[in-house]
């Protein structure tokens, strides 16, 4: 397999509107994608459809080499994602929900319990072992959200603006685990508005706006297609315009 992700011509309506509109990509097997876009662009409804959560309007969306759809539930097992929101059973711990999403995954109990154990040690996640997630912290639901997406091994990981909310030394810590994954061979999409990040992480881009796409390739290659732009920011604000002046009349 050399391609993780293949979009053809995907169109999603809600009512009159076009959250995407005849949009393509193609995400090689064992990438690194940044996938960006000003908030309403539609990353998170891509996200939703690539992942078999949402119905496309048009198109198709093959992922793993395999045709992706709300039913695929063998090629959703290969798949690791956080959303959007945390989107947790938050009247169970941490450590109950894990093994609830690794039952899923068909993983045994002891399997679960070592992979949990790993991962909070270096996510340095100790929420207590009776407290509810709905007690946690918002940066502790997005550990834990992440651990529930790596939990399985999976061969494709979507990350929906895991670095929200979190301090900057777990930061650190995710940003390394998910170079591991990489070099490992793992294929990798990673929506954030924290473009010094996404510029560190993603050897590849993919901007979209108003539910299409107005650019990809390499920062490299992007910089070369306009002209003067020194870092991924100015490639993002050259394409989308660098808003109003910011003041106020008072």
């Amino acid at each position: 397999m050399t391609t993780a992700i293949r979009i053809e011509s995907v169109t999603k309506m809600f009512g009159e509107l076009a959250a995407i509109s005849e949009l393509s990509l193609e995400v090689p097997a064992g990438t690194f994608l940044g996938l960006l876009g000003r908030n309403g662009a539609g990353k998170s409804t891509l996200i939703k459809m690539i992942t078999g959560l949402m119905n496309l309007t048009q198109g198709t969306i093959q992922v793993l080499g395999e045709p992706m759809t709300p039913k695929s539930l063998e090629i959703k097992k290969r798949i690791g994602v956080m959303p959007e929101g945390t989107a947790l059973l938050e009247g169970l711990t941490a450590p109950q929900y894990l093994r609830f999403v690794g039952r899923l995954q068909g993983l045994s109990d002891e399997v679960i319990d070592n992979r949990r154990r790993e991962l909070f040690e270096v996510l340095e996640l100790d929420p207590g072992a009776k407290t509810l997630i709905a007690d946690y912290s918002y940066g502790m639901q997005k550990k834990t959200a992440l651990c529930a997406a790596l939990l399985h091994g999976p061969e494709l990981l979507l990350l929906d603006e895991p670095f929200e909310g979190i301090d900057p030394i777990t930061v650190r810590v995710i940003k390394d685990l998910l170079l591991g994954l990489m070099d490992k061979g793992t294929t990798l999409v990673l929506t954030s508005h924290a473009l010094d990040l996404v510029e560190k992480l993603c050897p590849v881009l993919a901007i979209i706006d108003q539910g299409k796409l107005v650019a990809s390739g390499t920062l490299e290659q992007l910089k070369e297609k306009h002209a003067g732009s020194e870092s991924l920011e100015e490639v993002f604000l050259n394409l989308m315009g660098s808003g109003g002046e910011g003041k106020l009349s008072w």
